[in-house]
């Protein structure tokens, strides 16, 4: 008999033997467990929802701005809700047996079978209570969550607020259920996908009497919340908060960019709010203050509100007069104190006569801008006014002019640049150049957004091209950036052409130019004035730039509105930030007057201070107000632009009134 061959049978069916008892005890463990899960059903189980920790944001130098705060909601499950002691559960929420039966009902509406928010935001003291008597409570039990809580006061118009979700938002992503936060305005809103993170769930057992028994099946049923993913923002916060200095007591707006990124360095709007007034349970209480605040603290003018550009868009006219062949460095206009053609005056301020494309960006003749649009929109090589006009429409929409610049932040507004079919409607469709000349200076019916400004002073830092505007710098460890943020977008305007007019912005921040008093001693600014005439009240303020010449760190935007010239207060604000972005927290300001005279400087004056919001809200004019003092829904604001419907003749009439009115000086 072969010994060797029987050793190997019997080592094989040792062998074969301990894989079918190892088979045999999974294969028992897995009936255990169906089981346990089978009489976790049929006794009953609580599926616990394990909200994850949102992700939290950082400036670009890496400051903490945004992170978390826990808070509980007391969450039911209605099917399961049997006789307890109500009146004790009544008696530590302190509602009235009737609010009970309200909640119930309300949680019922959306689903008895799951679980639904019974009281949100449970105070700390409560909470404290409610954990050790919970299990008396059938059918509840304490969810915990995260609210935001803000590590400034400002920005809010960059990073949004977390509100409760609505029914149509639950119907549209059922992700949510009844009583979740989500972002509603702001980076929270526009990058909610990757902040909120994946929740998870936890399977408890119930036994009869609907006390919770510990863990299904040691928690293999579980599923582990997936945290949100950390957000590094563009925002220099330094800057940012400089800039929400500079804007106080005025109302405005400041927009910051990276030339060579297209990476939102600032984003201000005055009057703002504290994001930290729309956090837990002060929310509800806030926002419809912030609401009816006349002053529209929740408006971002930044991406919203539509300026006459004013004298800051001849630097694009002039980019646009030089592709059409219609202008070069050397072109000459005379300037007898404004345009005049015909009935048509457009004034313009005293300065030497006539001027050549460089200084007539720095010494901001109208007159030199008036005949440079009649050229390009009247040049014989297009059929007619209208084709030339349209082919002047498509260079601005190549600048993000008319457009939206597809920025990472909700409801930004594309501005607004008249069209053919719309002068078709005003004057007939036999207008001509002179109908429309206020264009030429940026006034009429154009309108920018302090974003599409910035833009364009980015546009020129880069001689042509320019990168969609975005307030992210990197999401998550993996440092994910969107591809479209990358794509380099060209204007239809050759490089070459933009060193006269860069040439030009650079004199506007020295002696004889039109902001010489706004200069920053060591940095060569490049920039522009203008005015947005107003028929409605004090002009506004307007100041574009980027700096420094050679290789461009930062364009910057300022509108203050009612502020008047250029010069006066958007010029110094627009300074002191590229001072600030560019020497960091070296060295004080080299300006230190100019800095006390922009920070005294109230261009509105509070007259109602609100304790909750700490807003010093402005009495709106009488004939904004219902009979109640409540503001009515259109206000003032909406007023402005309206025209004679009724009278075509009249209608750009009113534009050239203004501009005839006085000379414009930036």
């Amino acid at each position: 008999m072969n010994n060797g061959g029987s050793k190997s049978i019997v080592f094989y069916g040792v062998f074969v033997l301990v894989g079918l008892i190892y088979i045999a005890r999974l294969f028992t463990l897995q009936i255990d467990d169906s089981v346990n899960y089978e009489k976790a059903l049929r006794n009953g189980s609580n599926e616990i929802t394990v909200y994850p920790d949102r992700g939290i944001i950082f400036d670009r130098n890496g400051k903490l701005i945004v992170y978390n705060d826990a808070v509980y909601d007391l969450v039911v499950i209605p099917e399961k809700v049997k006789v307890m002691d109500t009146a004790l559960l009544c008696s530590v929420l302190k509602i009235d047996r009737n609010e009970f039966i309200a909640r119930l009902a309300k949680a019922s509406e959306y689903s008895r079978k799951r679980a639904e928010i019974f009281y949100k935001n449970l105070a700390s003291d409560v909470n404290n209570q409610l954990q050790e008597m919970i299990y008396q409570f059938p059918a509840f039990y304490i969810e915990k969550k995260t609210d935001r809580k803000y590590k400034i006061n400002g920005s809010a118009h960059i990073l949004g607020y977390l509100s409760e979700v609505t029914p149509g938002m639950i119907k549209k992503d059922p992700y949510y259920r009844s009583g979740d936060i989500k972002g509603i305005a702001g980076m929270e809103n526009s990058y909610e996908f990757f902040l909120r993170g994946k929740k998870g769930v936890k399977m408890i057992y119930v036994d009869k009497l609907g006390l919770e028994q510990g863990s299904m099946g040691n928690g293999m049923f579980d599923t582990a919340a997936i945290p949100g993913e950390n957000i590094t923002s563009s925002i220099d916060l330094s800057v940012q908060e400089l800039g929400e200095q500079l804007l106080a007591n005025k109302i405005g707006s400041i927009v910051a960019l990276e030339p060579s990124t297209g990476e939102v360095l600032a984003l201000v709007n005055s009057p703002g709010y504290d994001p930290n007034l729309l956090v837990g349970q002060i929310r509800n209480k806030n926002y419809p203050k912030l609401v009816l605040d006349p002053r529209k603290p929740l408006f971002n003018r930044a991406l919203k509100a539509k300026y006459p550009p004013g004298s800051t868009f001849k630097t694009v006219q002039a980019l646009i007069g030089q592709q059409e062949g219609v202008l070069t460095p050397e072109t000459t206009y005379p300037c007898s104190r404004g345009y005049h053609m015909g009935s048509i005056t457009v004034g313009c301020h005293a300065h030497a006569s006539p001027l050549n494309l460089t200084q007539s960006i720095t010494k901001s003749c109208n007159a030199y801008y008036c005949y440079t649009y009649r050229s390009i929109i009247d040049n014989p090589k297009y059929p007619s006014v209208q084709a030339g006009f349209e082919k002047w429409t498509l260079y601005l929409n190549s600048f993000g002019i008319g457009v939206q610049t597809g920025i990472d932040l909700p409801e930004e507004s594309r501005g607004n640049v008249p069209t053919v079919k719309y002068y078709n409607k005003v004057f007939g469709e036999n207008w001509r150049s002179s109908n429309v000349v206020s264009l030429s200076i940026g006034q009429g019916e154009m309108g920018l957004t302090p974003l599409q400004m910035a833009n364009v002073a980015a546009i020129i830092a880069n001689k042509g091209f320019w990168y969609t505007p975005h307030v992210v710098k990197s999401i998550g460890d993996k440092k994910y950036m969107p591809e479209s943020f990358q794509k380099r977008h060209q204007t239809i305007v050759d490089s070459q052409y933009f060193r006269p007019v860069i040439e030009g912005m650079a004199g506007v921040c020295k002696p004889g130019g039109t902001a010489g008093g706004a200069a920053i001693p060591g940095i060569e600014i490049c920039a522009k004035t203008g005015t947005a005439q107003n028929p409605h009240g004090e002009d506004h303020s307007i100041f574009i730039a980027f700096a420094p010449r050679i290789n461009p760190k930062i364009a910057i935007c300022v509108i203050v509105e009612n502020g008047g010239f250029g010069a006066t207060y958007a010029a110094p604000i627009a300074t002191l930030m590229i001072e600030k972005y560019l020497n960091g927290d070296t060295g004080k300001t080299k300006k230190p007057e100019m800095l006390k005279r922009i920070l005294n400087a109230k261009l509105i004056q509070p007259s109602i201070y609100d304790k909750d919001t700490n807003l010093n809200l402005v009495q709106p004019p009488p004939e904004i107000l219902e009979s109640n003092g409540v503001p009515k829904k259109v206000l003032l604001e909406n007023k402005k632009g309206q025209r004679n419907k009724d009278n075509k003749s009249d209608h750009n009439q009113d534009a050239l009134a203004v501009l005839t009115k006085r000379p414009e000086h930036d």
